[in-house]
């Protein structure tokens, strides 16, 4: 049923009297009211750290939350779908002379041996010693990925289209869609939806500001910001060369890729009106330069089946940075969230153990923000905000949302988080 123009304006004065009565709360207060609407984790569950909760269902009060036990599962015999047969399509339109290496190099796939002959967990891709015999977990060969060369087909390997061209937009002009999670129907734990493929990645009027801002935030804290492991090399890669893609093809008046046989790759980028040799610089390096999002590339152990984090880059994190998590396997990431281990443990790594390339999926997690702090690292001033809040007038309250998006990659298999955020002044919301 339409709201009448009355019910909308009660409806925004509602939530104006809302956030001011929250604001006005002693800290205790607040804390009580915030741990019974929102629950964020620092990577699956949003960018914000783990402050921030989402609103659960009600429950009978006699009936007790179930408790996340689990039958026994052996996580490294469980693996993500296969899309190999997705090679032959994505090498269609490459030379001839790849095609023969690809040919070359699909022969003698055992299906049932791969298993056996996974690539080890800090290895790099490009120095192993039998490429032929050794596997992603997605059930390719090192030999077929070098066979596919850089850029490949990546929309034919995930299943995911690449985006349609936005013609009509002006950078000038752009403004960021209002994302508003707390009005979209959506699950009320997760908030989770299937990715809109045109709208992975999105740019904005501030773009030539946001890139200076966040290399200098590099600049500033290092690895902090920006730092990989052993072992994420395809993985960096990958994401790399599929941002690059979908920027490409989204705004095809402001970028595009070249080849040449002594540069090799270059992306022209006409914004910021200079351009990126691909192999002078390293993936993540190449996405800070040009891409104002955050990627944090999640790796999968074969030794015990679960994902870690070994590679980031990570400008608009509060409460946490790319130097507190690197390394940690999934749980350990979320060990600050109340309830994880015993709710939502076994469900996340089942849920990464199994999600397909295909299905990627987006959400966004909300809160109230002093001032629009993009990353705070410790000692920040603007930790004081987290202990008191007394006096701060209307004007420098925003609505800050973390939206986010999870995908798997098709030839790594890692599984890339990528976010930014995004804020709006609370006073905009009287209007």
């Amino acid at each position: 049923m339409a709201l009448s123009g009355h019910s909308v304006s009660a409806a925004t004065i509602g939530l104006l009297l809302t956030v001011i009565s929250v604001l006005l709360m002693k800290p205790a207060q607040r804390k009580l009211v915030y741990n019974r609407l929102l629950v964020v984790s620092p990577l699956s569950l949003g960018a914000r750290g783990a402050s921030s909760k989402t609103s659960s269902s009600p429950m009978d009060p006699e009936k007790k939350p179930p408790l996340n036990t689990p039958p026994p599962a052996e996580f490294k015999d469980i693996f993500p779908a296969w899309r190999r047969d997705s090679l032959w399509v994505a090498a269609r339109s490459s030379p001839q002379a790849r095609k023969d290496e690809l040919h070359g190099a699909t022969d003698g796939f055992v299906d049932t041996l791969f298993k056996d002959n996974l690539i080890p967990f800090t290895a790099n891709y490009n120095t192993c010693a039998s490429p032929h015999t050794t596997y992603t977990p997605m059930g390719i060969s090192l030999a077929e990925v070098a066979a596919l060369g850089d850029f490949p087909d990546y929309a034919e390997l995930s299943g995911v289209p690449l985006p349609d061209p936005y013609k009509e937009f002006k950078i000038e002009s752009a403004l960021p869609r209002p994302y508003r999670p707390f009005r979209w129907a959506y699950h009320q734990t997760m908030a989770l939806t299937k990715l809109e493929p045109d709208w992975w990645l999105e740019l904005e009027k501030t773009y030539v500001e946001r890139i200076a801002e966040r290399k200098e935030l590099f600049a500033n804290h290092g690895k902090m910001v920006l730092d990989y492991l052993p072992g994420s090399e395809l993985g960096c890669k990958e994401v790399m060369e599929m941002a690059l893609q979908f920027v490409c093809a989204r705004y095809p008046q402001y970028f595009s890729l070249s080849h040449s046989v002594e540069k090799g790759h270059v992306f022209h980028n006409r914004l910021l009106q200079n351009e990126t040799v691909i192999k002078e610089m390293h993936p993540l390096h190449v996405l800070l330069e040009n891409v104002p999002e955050d990627f944090a590339v999640m790796i999968r152990n074969p030794e015990d089946g679960f994902y870690y984090f070994r590679a980031g880059l990570l400008c608009s994190s509060l409460g946490w940075n790319v130097a507190t998590k690197l390394g940690k396997v999934l749980k350990e990431i979320h060990d600050p969230i109340p309830d994880y281990k015993e709710k939502m443990e076994f469900s996340m790594d089942r849920y990464f153990a199994k999600l397909p390339t295909s299905r990627p999926i987006q959400r966004g997690s909300w809160g109230l923000e002093v001032d629009t702090p993009l990353f705070m690292p410790p000692g920040d001033p603007h930790e004081k905000y987290r202990d008191y809040q007394a006096d701060i007038p209307l004007s420098r309250i925003h609505l800050r949302v973390d939206w986010q998006t999870l995908r798997r990659l098709p030839l790594s298999g890692a599984i890339i988080f990528n976010f930014k955020a995004l804020f709006t002044p609370v006073e905009e919301f009287k209007s």
